[in-house]
């Protein structure tokens, strides 16, 4: 069967790719917009704990406007598909805005934040559509290995903006009135890309009209959510849900300031600071594949469980970075720096990859979209209320603490895990088929 399913994907590989390239512009921006925006907000606000609270309006965008925006394009009918109107509207307005934004920052704090706005908005309006492309136009036994695709593809997105297109941030342009400026060129080339993005996805990559059992399930309110997770009698959901909210509450209380850091800590460069980021996106495309072959091995629970352990132990070491390095050259400590942030990234991404499958073990055919809200609910939320605390944090400690901070909420999420009894492939040496499995579960 696992045969089987290799020689039908080969099939949908372009298809896939293509469908790729909306999760692409998604990883394209996202790690700029984390290094640089908290960057630019620095030049007009002192208070580290309010950069981060300005860092959380897509998060809270996201909450809101993920679902509603998925359930809007279920029921939209055109000619050129249900989810591609967003596509083709939604994402040039992000891309034009995220070009815009290292303009705004040399002018206006109102007109930085403006954009920013304007950015997140679009940006999580089309978030939805983009991601239900896939399971419209992929076979349900292909999915995961298609997703696994996708999240390469997002990985790579992650490196070629961190590694290669925010080098362009050290690059001077001349603007009028203000001669060679840098900090710039890498948001407006990042805007090409997504408009290119789109237009490749607009002309190549048709919807199909959905069939009865590729309708989209009813989109539950989320306070009735929660209520069917804690009236189960086995809590395993209940304690992932809890687990990846304090590992996510570690990761997004870090990732926003680790550019900051680079440039006061380790005294970077603009284009440079990118780069910490940029192996967490190296790691995370290396090995997103891997970290599933193993899991499929040793049990999913042992691949988080472990893996969060090491992260704990990572974490602890990057707060004792500074004081232990601060004898070495700037160079070396970077380096060291950047060793770290790369070890991070291959554990971090082997919590990811594997938790999302464990959670819709859990689930039945009934109950698939009700989980998967709750994990993006989850996760959102942690993307909301971290960064205040870890700007807060950086405001009365120093830099050092959000590391003994992300550190602490990966241990207290090993210890959830501990609780989780349920979430493993029924069949060992499988690829994971999000419907067949949640029948599974169902019978």
């Amino acid at each position: 069967m696992a045969k089987t399913q290799k020689k039908g994907l080969k099939g949908y590989y372009t298809t896939t790719f293509l469908i790729g390239l909306g999760f692409f512009t998604m990883g394209l921006m996202d790690p700029l917009y984390d290094t640089y925006v908290p960057i630019f907000l620095a030049r007009f606000v002192e208070s580290k704990a309010l950069i981060g609270s300005i860092m959380t309006f897509d998060n809270i965008l996201a909450i809101f406007l993920i679902p509603v925006f998925s359930a809007i394009s279920d029921r939209t009918h055109t000619r050129i598909g249900r989810r591609m109107p967003f596509i083709v509207i939604c994402l040039p307005v992000t891309a034009v805005a995220f070009g815009l934004i290292p303009f705004s920052a040399l002018n206006s704090l109102w007109l930085l934040i403006l954009l920013v706005f304007i950015l997140n908005l679009f940006k999580q309006a089309v978030r939805g559509p983009v991601v239900a492309l896939m399971p419209d136009l992929i076979p349900g036994d292909l999915r995961s290995e298609a997703n696994g695709v996708i999240n390469t593809m997002g990985g790579i997105a992650t490196i070629v903006g961190t590694v290669g297109l925010a080098r362009l941030m050290d690059v001077p342009i001349n603007l009028p009135g203000r001669g060679p400026t840098t900090e710039i060129l890498a948001f407006p080339i990042s805007s090409v890309l997504v408009i290119i993005a789109v237009l490749l996805l607009f002309f190549f990559v048709k919807e199909r009209k959905a069939t009865a059992s590729e309708q989209s399930e009813k989109k539950e309110p989320i306070l009735h959510s929660l209520k069917v997770i804690f009236a189960e009698q086995d809590k395993s959901a209940l304690f992932i849900l809890l687990s990846l909210l304090f590992w996510f509450i570690g990761y997004q209380g870090i990732l926003p300031f680790v550019g900051l850091y680079s440039k006061d800590i380790l005294r970077t460069s603009s284009g440079t600071a990118s780069l910490a980021a940029g192996m967490v996106g190296i790691a995370y495309a290396l090995f997103a594949i891997p970290s599933g072959i193993v899991a499929h091995r040793i049990g999913r629970k042992k691949t988080i469980r472990f893996s969060l352990a090491i992260l704990v132990i990572l974490l602890a070491g990057v707060f004792l970075h500074d004081p232990l390095t601060i004898g070495m050259s700037d160079a070396l400590r970077q380096y060291t720096f950047w060793a770290l942030l790369f070890g991070f990234g291959i554990f971090w991404v082997s919590v990811v990859t594997n938790s999302f499958p464990m959670l819709w073990q859990m689930s039945t055919y009934q109950t698939v979209g009700i989980y998967t809200g709750l994990y993006y609910f989850f996760s959102q939320l942690a993307s909301i209320i971290s960064p205040p605390i870890t700007g807060a944090f950086i405001d009365l400690f120093g830099f050092r603490a959000i590391f003994l901070y992300g550190s602490a909420s990966m241990l207290i999420a090993f210890f959830l895990m501990g609780r989780v009894k349920r979430g493993e492939p029924s069949d060992d040496g499988m690829s994971e088929d999000l419907e067949t499995d949640n029948a599974k579960v169902g019978e």
